[in-house]
């Protein structure tokens, strides 16, 4: 039983002032203050509760990486209101489905979005207010209420009370289905975050030891930069562990992922902490590093954590060379599960792409609860046990699905398929939900995918399964070449057949010139599942001879 009560708003209320003058948050050149920070993010909180929002109201997050993003959450952690990220790259339907579902009663959005908004503002009534925060994209509209200007006249509101039980929710939708929020009590998230940050706090503690443990500093204790949308969860999770020791989140200042604009912000503001997704970040940065070596100082980088997708380890090796201090820490968790596993690689030692040390609450466990043998080679369910979400908002069956009680322990299974080897390291599958059969036999698509990107033509990947009429599927894959390489699918199935059973190596591998990811890292499998069904059909008409 937890007796902690932790809360974002009153850690990061007791760091402001201890620190007030020192850096809390930077984008481009505007530097806000541990003090501008709070006060701002107090006269928003006025704001909405003036507009008649009850205590845990959802309030929709709909704004690009910027200070007013975190000022949005520090806001609703203060008058105890529910933040709920919006994926911006969202169509109207899909936002109509999120606010209903969250129940939304208010918006904080940039006005690039206001379009948007209003070819659906009609079908949303029971949301009462929505704040225009100025991106230059055009006037406010007059349905909207500018973000500044209600900061600034703001009147104090008497806040609602406070607990560890407040939520953060986290919408999640993957590439099935829809997005389904994980609810998590802010006692719990603060302590699982905290246990991997540089102050550690006593889990069981309380805001009284954020003063005890941090004495006054006149420096920052870190820097992160978020790189992918703080509207996913790697990316909040991130700032919210940097924040929460009294270090300094800093943004990139263009709304798009672009490298160069990374490393020129990584090397101005000497960042010492990374947070990126895999792959889909991690090589583009290799290659700008390798093209300019002495461009940018990332000296003081020490770590890059990745999280949600595959990060290979040439690709960690390559960055390692770059920079010899910095530990390439890759974690396996999602919104549902925090610290699951992780490996982490260093000038010392690289680890494998897909093998991972086990958390300390986490298993690998069968159907019914019990562990897998170690060594033994045999397919389990990847669990973590102890702090987590309470569950899915609105979904009792997923949430029975995932949230397991197994005998006397309450156990999250994401789906993540895993084996164990004798000295305990995971080797990762994939998603039982991605599985493909093939004449029965399970193919799991993560391997493949790993497979195909050791191959140094071969810059990004995906594979599925295509209806096959005998087979049930067959294995397809789709890859995306490196810069000035030419992959065929001769060579890249003859070195497949090399590490791989022949019953996983794909029928037909396709060469593209991107896989599209977005902007958290993540393939639309579907797109790719339809497009790799259409090549199939058309080669098929081809050999039938029409």
């Amino acid at each position: 039983m937890n007796v902690s009560n932790w809360n974002f708003a009153d850690v990061w209320e007791a760091i402001a002032s201890l620190q007030p003058d020192l850096p809390a948050l930077v984008r481009g050149e505007s530097v806000t203050s541990w003090q501008e920070f709070e006060r701002r993010s107090e006269g928003l909180a006025s704001v909405l509760l003036a507009a008649g929002l009850a205590r845990q109201t959802s309030v929709a997050c709909y704004l690009h990486n910027s200070a007013e993003y975190m000022e949005t959450l520090f806001a609703c952690f203060k008058a105890s209101l529910v933040p709920v990220n919006t994926n911006y790259r969202y169509v109207s339907d899909e936002l109509r489905y999120l606010w209903t579902d969250a129940d939304v009663e208010a918006v904080v959005f940039h006005g690039a979005f206001s379009d948007r908004i209003e070819e659906l503002r009609g079908s949303v009534p029971s949301i009462l207010l929505w704040l225009w925060v100025d991106d230059g994209s055009g006037a406010c509209p007059n349905w909207a209420v500018p973000y500044e200007a209600a900061i600034s006249a703001a009147p104090a509101k008497s806040p609602n009370e406070r607990s560890g039980d407040d939520l953060f929710m986290l919408y999640t939708g993957g590439t099935t289905g829809q997005p389904k929020g994980v609810m998590w009590r802010q006692d719990d998230l603060f302590a699982v975050l905290n246990r991997t940050a540089a102050v550690r706090y006593p889990e069981e503690g309380s805001v009284d030891d954020v003063a005890s443990m941090l004495p006054a500093m006149d420096q920052p204790r870190g820097s992160v930069i978020p790189a992918a949308p703080l509207m996913h969860g790697t990316a909040a999770f991130s700032a919210f562990g940097m924040l929460g020791t009294g270090g300094v989140v800093v943004l990139c200042d263009g709304t798009r992922f672009d490298v160069v604009e990374l490393l020129d912000t990584i090397s101005r503001n000497k960042v010492s902490d990374l947070s990126i997704v895999g792959d889909a970040f991690a090589r583009p940065m290799l290659d700008a590093l390798d093209a300019d070596p002495d461009r940018w100082d990332v000296s003081a980088l020490r770590v890059i954590l990745s999280s949600g997708v595959m990060w290979s380890a040439p690709v960690k090796q390559g960055l390692i060379r770059h920079m010899p201090d910095v530990l390439c820490v890759d974690t396996l968790g999602s919104s549902e599960a925090v610290g699951l596993a992780r490996s982490i690689s260093s000038s010392k030692k690289t680890a494998s792409t897909a093998g991972f040390k086990l958390g300390p609450d986490a298993q690998v466990i069968r159907d019914d609860g019990s562990p897998v043998e170690a060594g033994s080679g045999e397919v389990g369910l990847v669990a973590i046990g102890g702090r987590g979400p309470i569950g899915y908002r609105g979904d009792e069956a997923k949430t029975a699905r995932t949230f397991r009680v197994i005998g006397d322990r309450r156990w999250i299974t994401p789906g993540d398929n895993a084996t164990v080897d004798a000295d305990g390291t995971i080797h990762l599958l994939g998603r039982g939900s991605s599985c493909i059969n093939t004449g029965g036999e399970k193919v799991f698509p993560e391997e493949v995918e790993e497979a195909l990107k050791l191959d140094t033509s071969v810059a990004d990947a995906v594979v599925v399964g295509i209806p096959h009429e005998r087979f049930g599927e067959m294995v397809v894959a789709v890859v995306a070449a490196a810069p000035e390489s030419q992959p065929t699918e001769a060579a890249l199935l003859e070195g497949l057949r090399a590490s791989l059973a022949a019953y996983k190596v794909p029928r037909h591998v396709f060469v593209v010139d991107s896989l599209g990811r977005g902007p958290n890292g993540k393939i639309d499998q579907r797109r790719w599942k339809t497009e790799a069904g259409e090549r199939v059909s058309s080669l098929a008409a081809v050999d039938n001879g029409e």
